[in-house]
């Protein structure tokens, strides 16, 4: 069963559990952005046809196709004279964020290593780029009907050795370049690179073309750095932002034949369970237009190839961002354009509500580990500490209403014997009650309801947020992973019995449906939660020890309104004597 799935199934049974039971089994005794510019025809990257099907009429480019290092003809695979290739090598960028290597053969990014986050299936740092003979940023020209694949064209690269770039040295630029041997076709693309962003500038120059696209190839999906590989294949996903429409995200295993993502795009994305490589259009001095759409193919099982549309300019120039990097959510919303959306929170109808909440508790939790210099499992451990602490006056707002409703439900019980076969007079009598002693049967359960967009938002904040992944905690290797011992699991519906049967300790007598609830809810909840993150469980089941005491005085109320007895009826007004 899919996580996502067992997730709705838990909050369907806790909320099952508080409303039905108060409404079922009621206490016999206590108880947008902007509209864009119609953006360039999209063409599909193989250049047969636009991005929706309507063939186009075949335009032939300027030059004949150029040669390639193995010193063949891209379009004849006929060989061509010696020495008009050049040797093809790697050239190295370093940044206080990540090593990079690009190969001078169509300036593709052969592998991009995160210095700040490890591997966990390979030696070394985490690496984004899945296949290096693919790579990335590598790019195509279509025009019409044609297309130039200058993946496979060997450049130039200046400053011709590795770049270093230095926290406090400023941004370093590489320029690559291709120059046709007839001298009638050129590409040149310079890369910038900052020390302390993940984001790399490119700024690209072509000869003058008409209607033309460049097609930015992000490869089969990015590298898996996850122990839990299966899980990381079935978040594997392509994404866009739609400038009229939102963010739309599609997963790799259900890309089974090629498919479109049309424009126009404020950003397109590959994305894992941590980590990201997006296209944006522009420069950080030159917003851009925006991107034509995201192609995407398959690529073998649960992956598919992604190719991102920009526009090339009629005088050939284009520009555009590139982010590669982590899913952390400050370096995102720096990029703008709800780049930090790319991995969304919660299922699309419940982002409106979620989201404020992610945003904060991301924002406490962080506070914490960094002021208190403590591991995140103690963050959190105090995280549901404070969360019992804030929405005390609301348990003792429903705690207060169930005893009104505990204490009235005697007499409700004698009108509805009364006034069984009165349907009318039933519904006068009861609505009396109701206004006579505030008897209100959802609101001992609505109060407590309140807690549950924060555990969702949870749910999405430990399976998503690279802050947590790989933080351990007692004998908890990864606080976004499952307990591998699940003795967490088992603690949360150790909890959850306890809390139950406090509760009913607090009854004169308990319906046999609720007698079972009480064996069968924790049991279920362990069954569902067991392969959640652990820092969820940890946090559910700290919330529910430190509930324990609350519980404890609730039911010490429950019983103080049960040995009181019924509330007295109202005493109807006497009438005024009559006058002799």
């Amino acid at each position: 069963m899919r996580t996502e799935l067992r997730f709705v199934m838990a909050i369907a049974l806790m909320m099952g559990v508080l409303v039905l039971t108060n409404i079922l089994f009621p206490p016999l005794v206590p108880d947008d952005p902007l509209p864009q510019e119609p953006v360039a025809e999209e063409v599909s990257p193989n250049g047969a046809a636009p991005l929706d099907g309507t063939p186009e009429p075949a335009e032939v480019l300027p030059p004949s196709l150029p040669s390639t290092l193995d010193g063949t003809d891209p379009a004849t695979e006929e060989e061509v004279p010696a020495g008009t290739g050049i040797a093809e090598r790697v050239v190295r960028v370093a940044t206080p964020l990540y090593e990079m290597e690009i190969s001078n053969r169509g300036a593709v990014v052969r592998s991009v290593r995160l210095s700040e986050y490890d591997s966990f299936v390979r030696d070394g740092a985490a690496e984004l780029v899945e296949d290096p003979d693919t790579g990335m940023l590598g790019t195509r020209i279509i025009v019409a009907g044609d297309t130039v694949d200058l993946t496979g064209f060997v450049y130039t690269v200046t400053p011709p050795g590795d770049l270093t770039v230095t926290e406090g040295g400023g941004p370093r630029s590489l320029t690559f370049r291709y120059d046709h041997p007839e001298g009638r076709f050129f590409h040149e693309i310079r890369h910038t690179y900052y020390a302390d962003r993940y984001i790399i500038d490119v700024d690209g120059s072509l000869p003058p073309l008409e209607r033309a696209a460049l097609f930015i190839d992000l490869g089969p999906g990015l590298a898996y750095n996850e122990v839990d590989q299966t899980g990381e294949a079935r978040m594997a996903a392509y994404a866009g932002n739609e400038a009229q429409g939102g963010i739309e995200s599609r997963l790799m295993s259900r890309v089974d034949e090629p498919e479109v993502m049309e424009g126009p795009l404020l950003w397109g994305a590959s994305k894992s369970k941590f980590f990201v490589a997006a296209v944006l259009p522009g420069t950080a001095s030159s917003p851009g237009e925006p991107l034509a759409g995201v192609w995407a193919e398959p690529a073998g099982e649960d992956r598919a190839r992604v190719q991102v549309a920009a526009q090339v300019q009629s005088g050939g120039q284009y520009a555009y961002r590139a982010y590669l990097g982590p899913i952390e959510r400050t370096r995102l919303m720096a990029a703008g354009d709800n780049l930090h959306e790319v991995n969304p929170y919660g299922w699309a109808f419940l982002r409106p509500i979620i989201r404020p909440f992610v945003g904060v508790i991301l924002w406490v939790l962080n506070f914490l580990h960094d002021q208190l210099l403590i591991s995140y499992g103690w963050v959190l451990i105090i995280f549901a500490v404070l969360m019992r602490a804030l929405l005390w006056p609301l348990n003792q707002k429903a705690m207060r209403a169930q005893l009104r409703n505990m204490a009235v439900q005697p007499l409700l019980q004698e009108i509805q014997a009364k006034y069984k076969n009165e349907p009318e007079k039933l519904q006068k009598e009861m609505t009396r009650l109701w206004k006579e002693h505030g008897f209100n049967p959802l609101a001992g359960c609505l109060p407590l309801l309140i807690p549950y967009p924060v555990l969702i938002a949870l749910f999405f904040v430990f399976q998503n947020t690279i802050e947590l992944r790989g933080q351990s905690f007692l004998w908890l290797p990864d606080l976004s992973a499952p307990d591998p011992l699940y003795l967490l699991p088992l603690l949360m519906g150790l909890s959850m019995f306890l809390l139950q049967y406090i509760s009913f300790r607090s009854m004169d007598q308990v319906n046999p449906q609720m007698k079972m609830m009480m064996w069968m809810m924790p049991i279920m909840m362990m069954f569902i939660f067991f392969r959640f993150a652990s820092g969820l469980n940890l946090y559910y089941a700290a919330v529910n020890v430190a509930t324990l005491p609350q519980q404890y005085w609730i039911a010490g109320e429950r019983k103080k309104v049960r040995l009181a007895g019924p509330p007295k009826k109202a005493s109807a007004k006497k009438a005024p004597p009559k006058k002799a």
